[in-house]
């Protein structure tokens, strides 16, 4: 069976109790081989069982199912240019120096503290955002952060003239035929997240408190969806089909290489590269226990969905195990290809 240890090693995350339940999905050759589920949605209040299509608050997998998505859209469609400065949309912005590349490579090396940021209305955090600085290693640095694919969200109402969340369902999930996926979800179908104090559990609710204050506005999390729809993205994303909706077959191949500033800092637009230089799979993954893995040259890839911050986000014991089963992944593949080329 192709890729049974990484389906072990998702299977023990549910055994030996790191996450609730998994819902997960591996493509080959982009066909599906395997999709399945196990487990529990929730623990607490009660237990429940995890049906086949749960949906999931799948966090920062929003970044590059939709914004990313989005902007390379809007970049096909001559609507804007990657290596444009921010303020040629964003009037407001401060540094005239920062493009829309560094924001989707993570290197446009933010700097700043917004004080009780979590506790801001949505005007004031927006102002918060625009009073933040960018610092002298612009460009020759990743570090991840969300607030870049906030202001990529801005810059898309600025050019649609309609909340990015509503942009994103009319340019991407519709024509993409992703008919669970959804900012507003059915709480019933929905896998709880964190129990937070002045919240209680979160069902049907965004866990990013970011997300949660700028609502439709937010271009950096928000999106629920099922590992059905998910899988479905992956094989539209690896497709060479000339006649696919929303992207060119040629503007996603292209993301498997290093697209930052430097072309040596292991980002591609939106998406984290991982592998050898020559065997590169695009990677991203979700805070609330989501990650996404895909390879152009076999057209493989694996989703796999969990809530690990249920009932609480203190779980560093998953990030761990999800680095293995990534790696297992890897491993498996470099296997398959060496055997298939062995073979010829």
């Amino acid at each position: 069976m192709l890729y049974s240890e990484t389906t072990n090693k998702i299977q023990q995350l549910v055994r030996e109790g790191i996450v609730p339940g998994a819902s997960f999905g591996i493509v080959h050759h982009n066909k599906i081989i395997a999709q399945s589920f196990l487990g529990y949605s929730q623990l607490i209040p009660e237990v429940e069982v995890l049906i086949d299509d749960a949906l999931y608050d799948v966090a920062s997998l929003t970044k590059v199912v939709g914004t990313t998505t989005l902007i390379l859209k809007l970049q096909e469609e001559g609507k804007l240019n990657i290596d444009n400065p921010i303020k040629k949309y964003l009037a407001d912005y401060q540094d005239e120096r920062v493009t829309l590349r560094h924001l989707l490579t993570h290197t446009a090396n933010f700097q700043g503290y917004i004080k009780d940021r979590n506790q801001l209305s949505a005007p004031a955090l927006k102002q918060a955002l625009f009073g933040l600085t960018n610092g002298n290693s612009l460009g020759e640095t990743v570090v991840y952060s969300d607030i870049g694919l906030i202001f990529l969200g801005f810059i898309i109402e600025e050019i649609l003239d309609i909340p990015v969340q509503k942009a994103l369902k009319q340019e991407i999930i519709v024509p993409l035929g992703l008919a669970d996926s959804t900012f507003n979800p059915d709480v019933d179908r929905s896998v709880p997240t964190e129990i937070i104090p002045e919240l209680g559990l979160l069902r049907g609710i965004v866990h990013d408190p970011k997300a949660r204050i700028l609502k439709e506005h937010c271009g950096s999390a928000g999106l629920f969806s099922t590992v059905s729809d998910l899988l479905k993205f992956m094989r539209w994303f690896m497709s060479d089909d000339p006649t696919r909706p929303v992207l060119k077959p040629r503007t996603t191949q292209m993301l498997f290489s290093d697209q930052t500033p430097t072309g040596r800092l292991g980002r591609s637009l939106g998406w984290d590269l991982r592998g050898s230089s020559e065997n590169l799979s695009v990677y991203h993954t979700g805070f609330t226990g989501t990650f996404m893995l895909m390879n152009q040259t076999t057209k493989d890839g694996l989703v796999v969905l969990t809530n690990r911050v249920h009932p609480t986000s203190d779980n560093t014991l998953y990030l761990e195990k999800r680095d293995e089963i990534v790696t297992s992944f890897l491993t498996e593949h470099n296997e398959i290809v060496t055997d298939s080329h062995s073979k010829m």
